[in-house]
């Protein structure tokens, strides 16, 4: 398969933008995989991203697996823990939370994925990753013992950004966390994208179409829908052929 980041940069360079749709084993077990994947080939998605905070050991590979037999849109690992690595998927988004001080999410959990990588096929693409207070305590929130960054201190936001992309971060992940009451602010994202040259990712809260575009107009390189697509299977429905992505 061709580099999941080579083509997000191809893209980048191309002023277009891609589509990503979070999965979360946890969340979707028991359910039938082959309804929700019709629903992602029916719709302009992208990618897949696949993770969650708390997902259960075992839960990601077969889960993944099973996913990786019914599509050929690119699976990318989305892990909150390094026991969701699995093999099966394309790539794995390694994250570092930089807007966090707790050492188990900057370096530790890093060091505990290294064997696992070291053996593995998987696409490593270095994420930083920086929580935006969306309104509520979110399960990122909760696992990591870390507080998020207030959408109010634009500046913090920025240079974390700039920070993560001075340390040779491929990607800038701004996350206001699964089922926030708020989406990341269109400036904060402006002012990111001005400040940065990198790939920035989106996600959090994203559940209309002017969400959706105010992230691409802003600077979205990839948006992430996740809560919102798990609510309502229909809801990329209402995005197709109406995606302002360029």
């Amino acid at each position: 398969m061709r580099s999941v980041y080579k083509n997000i940069l191809k893209v980048k360079e191309k002023n277009e933008k891609l589509l990503a749709i979070l999965l979360d084993p946890d969340k979707l077990a028991g359910n039938s995989l082959t309804g929700i994947v019709s629903k992602l080939h029916d719709n302009p998605v992208d990618l897949i991203f696949v993770g969650g905070s708390t997902v259960e050991p075992g839960t990601t590979d077969s889960f993944v697996n099973q996913l990786k037999q019914l599509t050929h849109i690119p699976v990318v690992l989305f892990p909150g823990d390094y026991t969701q690595i699995t093999d099966h998927a394309d790539a794995i988004l390694f994250l570092s939370l930089l807007s966090g001080r707790n050492p188990e999410y900057l370096i530790d959990q890093q060091l505990k994925s290294v064997d696992s990588l070291q053996k593995s096929s998987l696409e490593i693409i270095p994420t930083g990753y920086i929580l935006i207070d969306g309104g509520k305590e979110t399960a990122v929130q909760k696992k990591s013992r870390t507080l998020p960054i207030s959408q109010e201190d634009v500046k913090k936001i920025v240079q974390t950004a700039v920070a993560g992309m001075y340390l040779g971060k491929k990607l800038i992940y701004l996350e206001a966390g699964s089922g926030a009451k708020y989406h990341v602010d269109k400036k904060i994202i402006a002012e990111v994208h001005k400040n940065i040259n990198i790939p920035l990712i989106v996600g959090g809260g994203i559940k209309t179409q002017q969400h959706l575009e105010e992230a691409y107009q802003n600077g979205a390189d990839i948006v992430v829908v996740g809560n919102g697509f798990e609510e309502d299977k229909n809801l990329l429905s209402q995005f197709k052929n109406k995606l302002i992505r360029s």
